[in-house]
């Protein structure tokens, strides 16, 4: 559903001869084929979930956020705005982020749900978190919270 939108979204760009949302709907198409090429040899290969698309889509956010961050440290501030603007065009693909508060309650009410006391239950925590809000949360802001919460 979500690569068919994508698609549709692809077309009206290009009648609209809208080259930058173009060109990242490309590098979407691209990466979403790739990981469809790579999943050929499994039992399952009728295409990619929108949950599995969400996934590289999240994957292509931050690796620009982190081009931008070293086209900020180089001086090459142009090279920062368009990575910028790539951010922007597939953030819209992407379910609402959580903020701060969202991810404090989230991260409080799977502390409590499987009564963890301690550092020890990161990981357990970390997992029910990433399985029931992949997506909808940066798991670093949410790794950050619930060290905080069992510290």
């Amino acid at each position: 559903m979500l690569k068919q939108k994508l698609n549709d979204d692809l077309k009206d760009a290009m009648r609209a001869r809208d080259s930058r949302r173009v060109a990242t709907l490309r590098l979407i198409a691209a990466a979403i084929k790739e990981q469809e090429i790579s999943n050929r040899g499994e039992a399952d290969s009728q295409g990619l979930s929108d949950e599995a698309i969400i996934q590289i889509l999240s994957k292509m956010v931050k690796q620009r956020r982190e081009s931008i961050r070293l086209y900020e440290e180089g001086g090459r501030v142009d090279l920062a705005q368009q990575e910028q603007g790539e951010i922007a065009i597939i953030e819209g693909y992407l379910p609402k982020q959580m903020d701060a508060a969202e991810i404090r309650q989230v991260c409080s009410q799977v502390k409590s749900e499987l009564n963890a006391s301690g550092l020890k239950d990161m990981g357990r925590c970390m997992g029910v978190i990433k399985d029931r809000y992949a997506g909808r949360i940066d798991m670093g802001e949410a790794s950050k919270t619930m060290k905080s919460e069992l510290s």
